[in-house]
């Protein structure tokens, strides 16, 4: 059996979940990932210690051993196992939340000191701080390795097929099972990936020259 447009079809789709997967990740790992990082920096000694041990042990665990976790470790505890996109999103939300806020801790620590004692100064309460004055130039800061980061979510959404969940890759493999033509199938995959992912990087790019030139 040769290649055909059923297989470019189905690799298609998986190149669908693989989008929707990374957004899963970065929209979930993008909310917890904030918050510990308003942890990391916060006034509390005991939410600085949790916020950090949970970063630390994530960051020093392989994704895909958070994922066998996931997956596994629930049906060996008795309980019932989770669908594979539900497994898969769970750990790639807990993998991404741990890099992000250490990217948006950096982001927000390199705000000058001036600006926060300016902002204390004025009399604004701890909210009115962050928001008014220290996150939108941490945003700033932030945006061009936030993009950079959401490209590296987009490529190991590829471990997602060991708790069974079909994303591109696996998709390409599952194709490549059934008519043992390899070099075309992951041809294609890799095309897909670049289609996917440049963009990315080559706006990631472009924000850092824009907003290194607007520091200047």
């Amino acid at each position: 059996m040769s290649f055909s447009v059923i297989h470019l079809e189905f690799i298609a789709v998986g190149a669908l979940w693989t989008i929707g997967l990374s957004a899963i990740a970065f929209i979930g790992g993008s909310l917890l990932g904030f918050l510990l990082a308003l942890a990391r920096i916060g006034p509390s000694a005991l939410l600085r210690a949790v916020a950090s041990f949970y970063i630390q042990i994530v960051q020093g665990t392989p994704l895909l051993v958070i994922l066998f976790l996931i997956y596994f470790g629930l049906a060996i505890i008795g309980l019932d196992r989770l669908p594979a996109i539900v497994a898969a999103g769970a750990g790639l939300v807990i993998y991404a939340s741990a890099f992000l806020a250490e990217i948006w801790r950096g982001c927000l620590q390199s705000v000058p000191k001036t600006q926060w004692e300016a902002a204390e100064c004025l009399a604004l309460s701890r909210w009115q701080r962050m928001t008014r004055v220290i996150l939108p130039q941490a945003m700033r800061i932030a945006t061009a390795p936030t993009v950079g980061f959401l490209v590296q979510i987009v490529k190991n959404t590829s471990l997602a097929s060991v708790v069974g969940f079909v994303e591109l890759a696996q998709a390409g493999k599952l194709v490549n099972n059934s008519i043992f033509q390899p070099f075309t199938v992951f041809i294609i995959v890799a095309c897909f990936y670049f289609i996917i992912c440049y963009p990315l990087s080559a706006w990631s790019r472009s924000l850092e020259r824009k907003l290194n030139v607007g520091r200047r």
